[in-house]
């Protein structure tokens, strides 16, 4: 008998559920009867549209699709059922982690909080976000076309930053450590300024659409209404380890459930999420057989390689070394592509 890999689960953030993705809930999971209830009566409960009938559209809009009251339970419902998916015959699941939104997957994934209340978390904070949508993001690289660090960007990128943040009522952070890219977040003139400050590449700075300020202290006012609206009483010991945005891991029996309520409505929405800090701890802590990433989409499986060269991750330096790793023997298997989801289904 084959043993068993162990893998690190990545669960995937906002933005990940695009035009290519429409009919993924109903072509993966549309057999997983009851878990598609527990979340529809979520959203009825909410008086918004159904999972189904924003999953089966004719037509993908990015004004409806990367609201955060649709986005957001879709992406999760996507997510969650691909974790079911995975063969735990073949594969023993040693840690979960994830990114930004992702966190609130990480915690149904790794039994943190049950099925139903999972869903409960993720559409009553992608809906907080949506009501409220305080300012913005924007994404800017950190490398270049080889994955390399480019010398002298994260300075450059800084000292925009206080320029920015010297101007009248103007401001913005880090919001997102995002592999081999910067994700900058602030109010709408800041956001603004650094789309004029920034030199344009190709088809950066990207300003993301309908994405509030995340991770900032913008977010106040939504963390304050999330602690007041989900009690820590959703909260158990988790089964599976998880490490959140600042590379903590919460243990199995161990894991302080008032504290972790606090870091998920609290730090965790106006602090800066480290995900590349959260993979290189699950690598160096876990040493996982592998990565799986969660679908929908595909967006993160670069920003996960470019956390495993930044690791210099079992001798991962380039894009060229991870391509030709990944083609000789696959260390990431990313469920939102069909020839990668084969393996771990």
């Amino acid at each position: 008998m084959t043993a068993k890999k162990t893998a690190l689960v990545v669960c995937p953030g906002r933005g990940t559920y695009n035009k290519p993705e429409l009919g993924y809930l109903g072509r993966h999971h549309g057999h997983r009867a009851d878990m598609l209830r527990v979340f529809e009566e979520e959203r009825t409960r909410a008086g918004q549209p159904s999972l189904k009938s924003l999953d089966e559209a004719k037509r993908y809009s990015a004004a409806k699709y990367t609201r955060g009251d649709n986005a957001s339970l879709l992406i999760h419902a996507c997510a969650y059922g691909d974790f079911l998916t995975i063969d735990r015959e073949r594969f023993d699941i040693v840690a979960v982690t994830g990114n930004s939104m992702g966190w609130y997957i990480a915690l149904a994934c790794a039994g943190a909080v049950s099925m139903a209340d999972g869903g409960r978390i993720v559409n009553t904070m992608g809906t907080l976000m949506h009501e409220t949508l305080i300012g913005g993001q924007l994404v800017y690289p950190l490398v270049d076309d080889r994955w390399q660090p480019i010398v002298g960007r994260r300075e450059e990128i800084a000292a925009h930053m206080v320029a920015v943040n010297e101007e009248a009522k103007t401001s913005v952070y880090i919001s997102i450590e995002l592999g081999g890219m910067l994700v900058l977040a602030g109010n709408d003139k800041g956001i603004k300024a650094m789309m004029g400050r920034l030199p344009v590449e190709d088809r950066f700075p990207m300003q993301l659409q309908n994405h509030a300020a995340f991770h900032t202290e913008l977010q106040q006012p939504v963390s304050e209404r999330g602690l007041q609206t989900l009690p820590v009483s959703l909260f158990g010991q988790p089964d599976i380890p998880m490490i959140d945005g600042r590379g903590h891991i919460w243990q199995r029996g161990v894991t302080d459930l008032t504290k972790l309520h606090a870091y998920t409505f609290g730090h965790q929405v106006v602090e800066m999420y480290n995900f590349t800090r959260a993979i290189e701890v699950g690598l160096r802590e876990f040493a996982p057989d592998c990565l799986i990433i969660l679908g929908p989409g595909t967006t993160l499986g670069g920003a996960v390689a470019q956390s495993l060269i930044g690791a210099d991750w079992q001798g991962l330096r380039s894009k060229d070394d991870f391509v030709q790793r990944q083609s000789d023997d696959p260390y990431i298997f990313a469920m939102g592509r069909d020839d990668q989801r084969k393996y771990v289904v």
